[in-house]
């Protein structure tokens, strides 16, 4: 029998088109997830990190190779000893005066443009250095390198983190900073032995060939990076309030100033215990364990950047202590024991203070940055003028003791900096 009655359409087998591309989109999604888990981190761009440690190395090797070759290099210059040591003071000086303001007002500027510039800037100033005959024209040479020294720190740790992931950014770093204690621990001394036996302006002329060089590793290897917009810029004052970023520069005018004053005056320290002719297999030491400890720094800073910060303060306050120790009686032996211990503690300490600091102001890290390389080149020079005096008033076994203070200041800050600097969760 008929009917008019309408009847409904049997149900389709297929989903709809929006829901089949819901699920197609949620299968793509799940296979991308699935081949990044497979396909592991990112490789670490090993080419671009290397040519800006080598650009660390060739600042380091530029400030410190001076102090290596000063009787060469007075004689050359018709001037004393201390006149020609006035070359190390002209750089530091440069640096604390360049690094705040020059990166303020570079901010803007590409980063690869602004590398290649500060590179260049080294092969003129050691070229200038390698071949004048006049004093005041090497210490203007010695003040500009110093200028371009503060740009060029503080530029470096945000290169580094800006061309690898974020869960790479330590290790990235660790990579940078690396030649800092490369040229510490064997260039200076390598350098040192060159100036020896071709004379102090062919090391000079080297480091500006080695220089020149960069400049070309740098343009083919390094990639481009952007400067901040406008909007994304701080006053000086703002990035100084943000959480964390007072309390690694304390550490860092604190650890510092303790290493320097126990650095700068390790001749005189080990000198009592018969070492003094010595200083050099002791400085050896320290840079050797030093490579270990920005081997170990770059491995565990991701995961463990707070705990290596702590340990850093311990193990150079137990090599202070060992000295002091080793001052109130008579055995040479525990000053070895000390180096290694302490060039464990100190290797990793530029890496980790300029992280946290970077990690803390985000954004504003190249700012914050530079805010660190002046903390850092105002406590050396601090360290040369309070341990002279320390020395001069109280004798040797003075300066370890002030050390373990100051370290003492550092450990309890970086303790207390458990939210913000060095948080426990990162």
């Amino acid at each position: 029998m008929p009917t008019n009655e309408l009847r409904s359409p049997a149900p389709s087998l297929t989903p709809p088109t929006d829901a089949r591309t819901a699920v197609a989109d949620s299968a793509a999604d799940a296979c991308a997830d699935a081949d990044a888990r497979t396909a592991g981190p990112a490789r670490l761009p090993w080419p671009a990190l290397l040519a800006l440690s080598t650009a660390g190395f060739i600042t380091l090797m530029t400030e410190a190779l001076p102090a290596g070759v000063l009787p060469a290099m007075s004689a050359d210059l018709g001037v004393s000893q201390s006149g020609a040591g006035q070359s190390v003071t002209l750089y530091a000086v440069g640096s604390i005066v360049a690094a705040i303001p020059l990166t303020a007002a570079t901010a803007g500027w590409p980063r690869k443009r602004l590398l290649l510039l500060a590179v260049g800037g080294f092969t003129l100033a050691n070229a200038v250095t390698a071949v004048s005959a006049d004093y005041a024209l090497t210490m203007a040479a010695r003040f500009a390198a110093g200028l371009v020294a503060g740009l060029l720190w503080a530029l470096l740790a945000g290169y580094a983190r800006g061309i690898v992931a974020p869960e790479q950014r330590g290790r990235a770093m660790a990579v940078a900073m690396s030649g800092a204690t490369v040229a510490l621990s064997i260039g200076v001394p390598a350098g040192t032995l060159l100036a020896g036996a071709a004379g102090w302006r062919v090391a000079f002329g080297l480091m500006s060939v080695l220089a020149l060089a960069l400049v070309g590793w740098i343009a083919t290897a390094v990639p481009a990076a952007p400067g901040q917009a406008p909007g994304d810029r701080l006053p000086l004052r703002r990035v100084l309030r943000i959480p964390g970023v007072a309390a690694v520069l304390a550490v860092t005018a604190a650890f510092v100033l303790a290493h320097n004053i126990l650095y700068t005056y390790v001749a005189a320290l080990i000198e009592p215990l018969g070492l003094g002719g010595r200083t050099d297999t002791v400085l050896l030491v320290l840079g050797l364990t030093s490579l270990v400890s920005i081997a170990v720094t770059g491995t565990l800073i991701d995961r463990h950047l707070r705990t290596l910060t702590l340990t850093a303060c311990l193990l150079v306050a137990a090599a202070a202590l060992t000295v002091a120790a080793a001052l109130l009686g008579s055995a040479a032996w525990p000053v070895y024991a000390a180096a290694a211990v302490w060039g464990l503690g100190f290797g990793g300490v530029a890496t980790l203070l300029q992280t946290a600091v970077a990690d803390a102001a985000d954004t504003a890290a190249d700012l914050a940055q530079s805010l660190l390389v002046t903390c850092w080149n105002l406590g050396i020079a601090a360290a040369a003028s309070a341990g002279g005096l320390l020395l001069d008033h109280a004798g040797a076994t003075s300066l370890p003791w002030s050390a373990l203070a100051l370290l003492a200041l550092a450990l309890a800050v970086t303790a207390a900096a458990r939210r913000h600097g060095f948080p426990t969760r990162r």
